[in-house]
């Protein structure tokens, strides 16, 4: 047994050995994995309990046999503090069968003060219960946060999502989503809340950092990614937020959107289609409206195209207190008392099939048929949605496949799982200025500051739980740097502050140094942090209107780089940063997104070149707030910026567009530098005229120039020159990391299936038209290095 596991997870030797006997039977079996003894057996034989039967015998059978109460409860989620003392662990479990009885499809087990043993414990005794006490026997889902990490305790956290896009590696997006997986299901978790769809296209919104880009094509890769790790570890996903959350006014939590049918399937549903066609259980809608429509009881979305266009045969389900919003919020019924008959006859005809935690509307239910208003018939395709999910995932013959509490920590936060989360820290981290190449740091450093107020600290994201200590970046320089190196530490200000007093120390320090490293950014809180409403600048209902450094950080920066030591500037964030004077300087300046428990050393290795960058931006960095929104792909007419104006010190350039400033970004979509130099050459297509029912290779020379073996990221957009309506400029249909060593050349290939180039036109009907298509290999998206033109006929 690993002591160090045993602490990160909260347990003692007695505890372990309580958890033990509360969950006995469950045993070793020797050569595999634990299992209940003696096993789960149902009180009634029935087909549905056959595992031979074909899924939709079952369901039917099941459904047959289910009374309307049992219907109804199969359409809610439970709610694990409502009969648990948290602070206390105790169970009531009169309060979890009178509570579960009407909603026990599901039980969400996350809270700001959940454990490991809470979670366990609330999942076994539900379990129990409902698989030996009940008539049916119908086992209840498990659900808990997990999107960059399981939201308990002791689990291992991994990079945001943003920082997961930032890696541009879904195969190891896959492997880090597996073992959430495997450490959900070792407590009986079977469903995560996650991977989010959502794209971030105005990073005032504060949870620009549960997203992993603002391209359609990038997201969606990585969403599927994420649904299919976590399926190889037999843990069900929910894909969110559906849809456009994220893109409102304002960048405000859970406002409204504007937008349009093209712009709705053109940008925002691409990811969720990649989500549903790799195995996503339940798309989970967003709390916004879209063109004026709550997505909740969205039937165009929910009914006409996730089922009729789509063929998604599994449910779907609301975010957390979402429906009480259709009389609260949107004032479309009366909210004093909250009309449940109301949002229940809005929401389960148009196609919501279940109801999140936080609001209990679908209570309304059995009155609702009884008097003729709801037809069963609505119910019950609701219910053999959710009843198909659960034959499907296995759970009428393991309901709760945890393991015993000794092999928790072979299981959770195992030194595998620290490996994937440390490489993905490392491939995350963006290097986007190194003029005057300061990096990677050479034998002529000798004394080091590492200052700023994010220096001694790690940067969690939000959704995190009691996250440990772990590596800071001064740690991680420590531990890294050579021998007779000094490193020296000052925080120079505290993020949430104006106050300089403490600038002094840190510039006497940078002075005296060869090099000083400054970690500046945003914060986000762990779930405890937000629900006591601490200060922070980014995470869920976090929203800004100024994306500069907050308080004196700021300053801090400047006045180290005016002390004239060498500089390297890290963006510790959510989101991005807008500070684009430091590319007037000749600091070296990195992006690392929120990390795991050992970004530090990541950071550390990058500094002193033992990894070679590779992280390039999943979205695009603004020169300033007003710029918004700004992103790659905008629609064909945008971004004139052919009369720019400035101000610099010389005085102000007046201009067009904009007057003192510029459409253009401070950093493109896909932009990241390397310690490496490549060169692009050859680009060929293998064929000059396609049909719309063909693919088309497109191939390209990459080699590395410098002496150094480097990971390029090689991207490949395709522009539409001539089009029946007005679609973005250009649009990323491929990339691919690929390690190109010294002096080598190697041919990256990409195989463009060509019935995704189309558009939805003036009918609002997908077609691939005909002309000529133009595939631009880049390194970024304002970075072309070649190109080579197709017709399709």
């Amino acid at each position: 047994m690993k002591v160090a596991s045993q602490i990160v997870l909260g347990l003692t030797a007695s505890s372990v050995a309580d958890l033990e006997e509360f969950c006995a039977p469950i045993r070793r079996l020797e050569g595999g994995t634990p299992a209940r003894d003696p096993p789960v057996f149902n009180p009634i034989s029935a087909p549905y309990q056959d595992p031979t039967q074909p899924t939709w015998f079952r369901v039917e059978d099941l459904l047959s046999r289910m009374p309307l109460r049992e219907k109804q409860a199969q359409l809610m989620q439970g709610e694990l503090e409502r009969w648990v003392n948290f602070e206390t662990g105790e169970f009531n479990v009169t309060g979890m069968k009178d509570h579960m009885f009407y909603h026990s499809s599901m039980l969400r087990v996350s809270h700001p003060l959940t454990t490991a043993e809470i979670a366990f414990k609330g999942g076994k005794l539900l379990q129990d219960w409902i698989m030996n006490d009940t008539s049916l026997s119908l086992p209840a889902i498990i659900q808990c946060e997990g999107i960059h990490g399981l939201g308990v305790p002791g689990a291992t956290i991994f990079t945001s999502p943003i920082g997961l896009g930032a890696s541009w590696n879904p195969e190891l997006v896959g492997k880090a989503a597996e073992y959430i997986g495997k450490e959900a299901r070792a407590l009986g978790i079977t469903q995560i809340y996650g991977p989010s769809a959502d794209l971030a296209r105005d990073p005032r919104h504060g949870r620009v950092e549960e997203s992993m880009s603002e391209d359609p094509y990038l997201a969606g890769e990585m969403v599927a990614s994420f649904i299919q790790g976590l399926k190889r570890s037999k843990v069900a996903s929910i894909v969110k937020h559906l849809v456009a959350f994220g893109n409102s006014d304002q960048g405000l939590d859970m406002g409204p959107v504007r937008g349009g049918e093209r712009e709705l399937r053109t940008t925002y549903l691409p990811p969720f289609k990649r989500g549903v066609d790799a195995g996503a259980y339940t798309v989970m809608s967003s709390y916004n409206a879209y063109d004026g429509v709550p997505s909740l009881i969205n039937k165009h979305l929910l009914t006409d195209i996730l089922r009729g266009e789509w063929d998604f045969e599994y449910w779907t389900t609301t975010d957390y207190g979402a429906p009480d919003r259709l009389c609260s919020v949107f004032k479309m019924c009366h909210s004093d008392p909250i009309d449940a008959a109301d949002v229940t006859m809005k929401m389960l005809p148009a196609g919501g099939d279940t109801e999140g935690g936080g609001s209990f509307n679908y209570d309304a239910i059995p009155d609702l048929v009884q008097d003729g208003t709801l037809d069963i018939s609505i119910v019950d395709e609701a219910v053999r949605r959710v009843l198909r999910a659960k034959f499907d995932m296995g759970l009428f013959e393991d309901p709760f496949p945890a393991a015993a509490p000794e092999d928790w920590p072979n299981l959770i936060h195992t030194d595998e799982a620290l490996q994937i989360a440390t490489q993905l820290d490392r491939e995350s981290i963006v290097l986007l200025e190194n003029p005057e190449q300061i990096l990677p740091l050479g034998e002529n450093v000798q004394r080091i500051a590492v200052i700023g107020p994010f220096a001694d600290t790690v940067n969690y994201g939000d959704y995190t739980v009691s996250p440990p200590p772990g590596v800071s970046p001064l740690e991680g320089i420590r531990r890294t740097a050579p021998v007779g190196v000094q490193v020296y530490h000052a925080k120079g200000c505290d993020e949430w502050s104006n106050d300089e007093s403490q600038i002094p120390e840190a510039l006497h320090l940078a002075k005296s140094s060869d090099v000083a490293v400054v970690v500046v950014g945003t914060w986000a809180r762990s779930l405890l942090g937000q629900q006591k409403g601490l200060n922070a600048t980014s995470g869920e209902a976090y929203d800004t209107n100024d994306l500069r450094l907050v308080g004196a950080q700021s300053s801090l920066l400047r006045q180290v780089i005016e002390t004239g030591v060498k500089t390297v500037v890290v963006f510790s964030s959510g989101k991005p940063v807008t500070e684009p004077w430091i590319s007037e300087t000749n600091a070296a300046l990195l992006q690392q997104f929120y990390t795991s428990e050992n970004g530090g050393q990541a950071l550390a290795e990058i500094l002193f070149g033992h990894y070679n960058p590779s992280g390039r931006l999943p979205l695009t960095f603004p020169r300033d707030t007003g710029s918004l929104p700004l992103t790659y792909d905008y629609l064909k007419s945008g971004r004139d910026s052919n009369n720019p104006g400035h101000i610099n010190k010389d005085g102000i350039h007046f201009g067009r567009s904009y007057v003192t400033g510029t459409p253009t970004p401070w950093y493109e979509f896909g932009y990241g530098q390397s310690y490496s130099e490549f060169e692009y050459f050859d680009v060929k297509v293998d064929k000059t005229h396609v049909k719309s029912t063909e693919n088309v290779k497109v191939t390209v020379k990459v080699k590395n120039t410098s002496s150094q073996d480097g990971w390029e990221v090689v991207q490949l957009y395709i522009v539409d020159p001539i089009s029946s309506v007005v679609i973005p400029n250009k649009q990323l249909k491929a990339f691919k990391k690929v390690l190109v060593k010294s002096g080598e050349t190697v041919q990256v290939e990409f195989d463009v299936d060509v019935k995704l180039l189309g558009l939805w036109n003036t009918e609002m009907r997908y077609v691939v038209e005909q002309g000529e298509f133009i595939a631009h290999v880049a390194r970024n998206a304002g970075d072309f290095r070649g190109n080579s033109s197709f017709l399709v006929v």
